[in-house]
């Protein structure tokens, strides 16, 4: 299978420059000579990447945010305050959800917009489907073309490694999937000790025959560089090559420009011819084949003050509210669009709620501060908005994504299964009448060296009891005294490795805190109880 997938994935220039007809459709991704393509860095950028033990807590993977079926995009609905700091109001933007804010010890901290509820980053995931063609990165393009090691200082990659780059960020983001203070010799630590997707199920054919050959990271690490070591830059170098092969360029229009005309439907048909009309201006921006002319735009999605975009990165005012042109390759499979949502008008929940900002029509509005002269002379007339939405939404979607085949296959994530612990019970009040909140989120799997509970909003500088119950018993796993001072203040967090034992699997348990508190009934004040299986 391997050795397959490799000839496969070397050959591709050689093949698509033998059929494609006049460089009409989708070339190859250029590759960094310093990062070259092999089978075995692919393979195990694919496990890094859908590995959720690459976060500090086991909540959180690469993958989580950039699902293929959902058009690399992430198919959740996670929202943030925007800068009034109020859920609920017009300033909101659609993002994506990430872990609960933790100090350097991974101990819980309230976090003054989510509380202890995981946070929401303020734009929504960018595709990694088209990423490996963009010469920078993120909404912004803060992530370039030169890629430095981050241990040592030097230059990997004097040009095309903005995907490297990009990967570098979202590990040590305490928002997105790591705790404040992060840093890459505690990643690197922690994928030396799990077991390569241990929190995953379903394992594609590629991923299963090499954990069945190399079963540990140092073991994978060294069939893909030559020795077991494993580095922040050899993380991006893996996942950076493992993106580079997730090219949808089997759409209908691909078919279809290559000489195969029942491809399109007539209706997509038209709605391509829309796409290339001069009144549209479709194609000034998403210029076929990649559907992205990989320039900066400010739309007037938002008011330039809610994000600043580009200007953020370059320094210059005319780019103020400006972001990345996305490819339009699969935006049919979509969940959200544009880099926040779109939030501020009700949302932009479909193709065709996107071409009505555009006009704009049905209560969509266009925010005028730089925004580009462009979008103005945009026409698209009323009968012709379903036919071009079609040819978008179904004429460029590459059917392997859609269906997860490779390369787009995937496993199911742990945190896309059954929520696993899960509260149960009302818990007994105490002091100012508040019941202590129950923090259980991270994953009880055998052998987990970062499994921790946490107890909030109890009463500061009491001492909290963790109780155990299992068949019928009850035992006392740890103790501490919450911080923080008076009714609703406590705080504390318990972290509680898993031994590592396969007489686990299975294992039932609730957890349960007692706080000692004088106001609450029989002197103890409980939360809810965690329901665990161990895994």
């Amino acid at each position: 299978m391997n050795a397959r997938i490799l000839r496969v994935f070397l050959l591709l220039p050689l093949a698509l420059g033998m059929t494609r007809v006049s460089g009409a459709q989708l070339p190859p991704p250029p590759v960094p000579p310093g990062n070259p393509l092999t089978e075995e860095k692919r393979v195990l950028g694919k496990i890094l990447f859908w590995d959720e033990q690459l976060s500090s807590d086991d909540s959180v993977a690469c993958g989580t945010c950039h699902l293929p079926e959902r058009g690399g995009n992430d198919g959740r609905s996670a929202f943030h305050p925007g800068p009034d700091g109020v859920h609920g109001t017009l300033d909101d933007k659609q993002g994506s959800a990430g872990v609960a804010a933790s100090d350097g010890q991974r101990d819980f901290v309230r976090d003054a917009l989510f509380g202890f509820a995981p946070q929401v980053t303020t734009r929504a995931a960018n595709s990694t489907l088209m990423a490996a063609y963009a010469p920078q990165l993120f909404w912004d393009g803060r992530a370039g073309g030169t890629f430095v090691d981050p241990d040592s200082g030097l230059v990997l990659l004097p040009a095309g490694g903005a995907l490297e780059n990009q990967v570098l960020g979202p590990p040590l983001s305490s928002v997105e999937m790591g705790h404040a203070g992060r840093d890459w010799a505690a990643v690197t630590a922690r994928l030396v000790a799990v077991e390569p997707l241990a929190l995953a199920r379903d394992l594609p054919p590629d991923v299963a025959a090499a954990l069945a050959a190399f079963p540990s990271y140092p073991e994978l690490f060294a069939q893909a560089f030559g020795s077991g070591e494993i580095s922040a830059a050899r993380i991006a170098l893996a996942i950076a090559t493992y993106e580079r092969t997730l090219v949808p360029d089997q759409t209908p229009w691909d078919r279809f420009v290559a000489g195969d005309v029942a491809a399109l439907t007539p209706g997509q048909r038209r709605g391509w011819d829309v796409f290339r009309a001069a009144g549209s201006n479709c194609g000034a921006c998403h210029t076929p084949p990649f559907f992205t002319n990989q320039s900066f735009r400010n739309i007037g999605l938002r008011p330039v003050a809610e994000d600043t975009g580009r200007q953020a990165v370059t320094g210059n005012v005319a780019d103020r509210g400006r972001f990345k042109v996305p490819s339009l390759r699969n935006v049919g499979l979509k969940a959200s669009f544009m880099h926040q949502g779109g939030v501020v008008q009700g949302g932009l929940s479909s193709v065709l709620d996107v071409l009505d900002f555009y006009i704009p029509a049905n209560g969509h509005v266009q925010f005028a501060d730089n925004r580009d002269p462009l979008v103005a002379t945009i026409a698209i007339p009323p009968a012709d908005r379903r036919p071009l939405a079609d040819f978008l939404a179904n004429g460029l979607t590459d059917p392997r994504a859609a269906a997860r085949q490779f390369p787009f296959d995937r496993p199911t994530l742990r945190s896309e299964l059954a929520a696993n612990p899960t509260l149960t019970g009302t818990g007994r009040p105490g002091s100012g009448g508040l019941v202590p909140t129950m923090l259980a989120l991270t994953p009880p799997h055998v052998g987990s060296e970062v499994f921790r509970l946490g107890v909030a909003e109890a009463l500061g500088g009491a001492t909290a009891h963790a109780v155990a119950r299992f068949a019928q018993r009850a035992q006392l796993v740890g103790s501490l005294v919450l911080g923080g001072n008076g009714a609703g203040d406590g705080l504390g967090t318990l972290h509680l490795a898993i031994p590592a034992s396969s007489a686990l699997l299975g294992f039932e348990l609730e957890l349960q805190w007692f706080v000692r508190d004088p106001a609450a009934a029989g002197g103890f004040a409980r939360s809810r109880a965690a329901h665990l299986v161990l895994f």
